[in-house]
């Protein structure tokens, strides 16, 4: 699904150049829940952004579903974005003035779907994450955890290749966190790639495998030992 080779990322400062990527090499196959774990300055967030196609590297080969992106040009990567790749953010993301229907429906308009078919799909989003009775509340309207709950059916609806989750439990209380995390390995095992950063070692043994950064590095990459299951 995933394959990165040697990236290499660097950001500049006026005079001053820092790393964030060190010759970064990971391989994530189909349908693993991964968790990238980190202090902050890690890398973790850099790897993402390239990951979700949001970022370029400098140096380095990402194959992302059998087709090489490392090269390509801004608008292919958007292309790339919107048809591969789900995202969910800490922050929720959500339009306050849209109602929760129309934030889920969102990345089809942006995909040129029929309004009937984007309001089907985005239906089937609401009900497989628990929202279907808040369909024409605003965000405002909802709690944390149900914000997130529609960040992922937005995320979803697309039926991307795989779902990037960005501290997606950072907000919450622990009742919502395990709310979130159950959606989430419930989709796992329904066959979603998941790759999620999280700086939790709780919320981290939810997942499959954990790898965790250090100053640019991978420092290591083991399967998730007592793994919790909700």
């Amino acid at each position: 699904m995933i394959e990165v080779s040697n990236i290499v990322k660097t950001y500049s400062t006026g005079e001053i150049n820092f790393t964030a990527l060190k010759d970064i090499s990971l391989k994530i196959e189909k349908g693993e829940f991964t968790s990238i774990m980190g202090p902050s300055g890690s890398g973790k967030s850099t790897l993402m952004n390239i990951l979700g196609c949001l970022d370029k590297m400098d140096k380095g080969k990402y194959i992302l579903n059998n087709k090489d992106v490392s090269n390509l040009r801004d608008d292919e990567l958007a292309y790339v974005r919107n048809k591969e790749i789900g995202f969910v953010f800490q922050a929720f993301n959500l339009l306050p003035r849209m109602t929760i229907l129309e934030n889920v429906e969102l990345p089809m308009v942006y995909a040129g779907i029929p309004p009937k078919e984007r309001r089907e799909k985005a239906l089937i989003a609401l009900d497989r994450v628990g929202l279907s009775d808040r369909v024409k509340h605003r965000p405002n309207e909802v709690s944390g955890g149900q914000k997130q709950r529609v960040a992922i059916a937005r995320a979803i609806v697309n039926n991307p290749s795989v779902l990037m989750a960005d501290e997606p439990t950072g907000n919450l209380d622990t009742k919502s966190t395990n709310e979130i995390m159950k959606i989430f390995q419930d989709l796992n095992r329904e066959g979603s790639t998941i790759i999620m950063v999280t700086h939790e070692p709780e919320v981290a043994k939810y997942t499959k495998r954990i790898v965790k950064f250090r100053d640019g590095e991978i420092i290591s990459d083991e399967l998730v030992k007592d793994r919790l299951i909700l």
